[in-house]
């Protein structure tokens, strides 16, 4: 099976540059969505809407600032059951001309995340779609649905559960037999 290729609604920064905003509106078609669905594990993506502005920032930098409306269709984390998810995001990028990317092996994460190197394109498409896969939930779950607890024991054995496998769960029985042995004394 193949998967088509994501979809893109590139801009030209050289085209941008000096204007007041550019305004856009991403509003991929059945085949597009269901691409991204694809490429985002999801069962469907009925609705997908992102629509905002590219403007100048200072002499060189550009942000885009727009926001995503859409509908996802998930597999449940534990039955698998279809889990719908609305959608409705924010999403501010910063793309800064002179932006320097860390070196060496171990380097801190800036706590702006919305912050990026200014590159000769900016990319809505692209930008919609990471920003839904962020907005997803990790682990959906259908209405009800709880998780639930394997016990498992060979014969003859008590079963080991998530109660006992807490990590006070032992002091807690010390000090009952403690208390136990102080109290006969």
């Amino acid at each position: 099976m193949t998967i088509d290729p994501l979809p893109s609604l590139p801009f030209r920064v050289v085209s941008i540059a000096g204007r007041s905003a550019t305004h856009f509106k991403f509003m991929p078609d059945v085949a597009a969505r269901k691409a991204i669905a694809a490429s985002l594990d999801l069962i469907d993506l009925p609705q997908l809407v992102f629509e905002g502005d590219i403007r100048p920032s200072g002499k060189r930098d550009m942000v885009l600032t727009a926001k995503l409306s859409a509908l996802a269709i998930q597999p449940c984390s534990v039955t698998l059951d279809p889990v719908r998810t609305r959608i409705n995001e924010v999403v501010l990028r910063q793309y800064l001309a002179d932006f320097e990317t860390p070196k060496g092996e171990e380097v801190e994460i800036p706590e702006d995340d919305s912050v990026e190197a200014l590159g000769e394109v900016i990319d809505a498409a692209a930008v919609a779609i990471e920003a839904l896969a962020l907005a997803l939930p990790l682990y959906p779950r259908a209405e009800g649905v709880e998780l639930g607890e394997v016990v498992v024991a060979p014969p003859d054995v008590a079963p080991l559960r998530d109660a006992d496998l807490k990590p006070f769960a032992g002091l807690a029985k010390l000090i009952g037999k403690a208390d136990k042995a102080g109290s006969e004394d």
